[in-house]
């Protein structure tokens, strides 16, 4: 098999492919081989036994995951295969998130690393709390614009054009649970929400 997504080949084991895992944990799982060359050819690896002792241990100790490590042979040869099932959570090496794109290793940080914490804890972008609530920050004449329109297609209750801001948001489900502005309630309706995103223009819809 080739290097891929999902596949990885060393000739020999380093700790620093520690970051490896961590990368494959992060994506979509994968498994590394150790004692075999990129060009595929069997070259084994020395000491066997005390490596599959340590791989185990150092993932456990630095990863805080469980990997898969078995010892296969071909040729009288020994390898090693590790095998690391795709993380529900993020998982990082020392305070650094790896992860695995195509065939190669990429580290997280800025908006990457940002977007990918949410994806792992389930979230979008517009369903991350900004702010505090505060009626002064939004635009209610949007908001009843937004329902009107709603309203017309047949795809919101009449009734929220009569309910208090609050609760408008609250059942657009623009409100997190402990009542603080959603990002999408600020850049649906807030009166600037360029002071919170870059790169937002405010139009008037009404």
């Amino acid at each position: 098999m080739r290097e891929s997504q999902n596949i990885e080949y060393k000739e020999s084991w380093r700790d620093e492919y520690l970051k490896w895992i961590c990368g494959f944990a992060n994506a979509q799982g994968g498994k590394i081989y150790i004692g075999i060359a990129d060009n595929h050819e069997v070259v084994g690896v020395a000491d066997a036994k005390r490596l599959m002792d340590d791989i185990p241990n150092k993932i456990v100790n630095m990863l805080g995951i469980v990997a898969d490590v078995n010892l296969l042979e071909k040729e009288d040869k020994q390898y090693i295969e590790i095998s690391v099932e795709p993380s529900a959570i993020p998982i990082s090496l020392k305070g650094v998130y790896h992860y695995r794109s195509g065939s190669t290793k990429q580290v997280l940080n800025g908006a990457s690393l940002h977007q990918f914490l949410m994806r792992k804890m389930g979230k979008t972008w517009d369903d991350v709390e900004r702010i505090p609530y505060s009626e002064d920050l939004l635009d209610r004449g949007a908001i009843d614009y937004f329902l009107q329109k709603g309203i017309q297609a047949d795809r919101i209750d009449a009734s929220l054009l009569n309910e208090d801001t609050r609760s408008v948001l609250d059942s657009l489900e623009l409100l997190s649970d402990n009542g603080s502005l959603k990002n999408a309630a600020i850049l649906l309706f807030g009166k600037r929400p360029q002071r919170y995103f870059t790169g937002v223009l405010k139009y008037e819809l009404y």
